[in-house]
């Protein structure tokens, strides 16, 4: 049976992490959209895209990662998408907050090497379904 191809949307303020993980997700199967900030995640999912999955971090310049989730919330956007957080913040707040915002999973980014983060991602979608 072949694995289903799931596309993902990277938001991140650091191109150095954006690059890592679009690789290790392409690596993966994945269908891999990167992009710089909230703001313009929040354009493309304007403009029709519809990932399955939405991986955010949440300390981003202009529209952090929790405005982002609000964002998408208040203009139900991206409805289907598992929407998972990857954040260094990793307080019971920040994980509370995210998971009050819609948030279905959330994955602190110093605990987890870049494979880690992949096998989350996938064990969080498969527990949403």
């Amino acid at each position: 049976m072949k694995e289903k191809k799931y596309s993902i949307l990277l938001v991140d303020d650091d191109k150095f992490l954006l690059d890592m993980y679009s690789t290790k997700f392409t690596e993966q199967k994945f269908d891999v959209t990167a992009v710089f900030g909230a703001a313009e995640a929040i354009s493309k999912i304007e403009e029709g895209l519809a990932p399955d999955i939405i991986l955010t971090d949440i300390v981003m310049p202009v529209t952090d990662g929790f405005e982002f989730l609000a964002s998408l919330q208040e203009k139900k956007l991206a409805k289907n998408a598992c929407v998972i957080v990857l954040s260094n913040l990793g307080q019971q707040e920040d994980l509370d907050k995210a998971k009050s915002l819609g948030a279905d999973g959330y994955i602190v980014k110093a605990t987890s090497t870049p494979s880690e983060v992949v096998q989350r991602v996938l064990e969080i979608v498969e527990e949403k379904k």
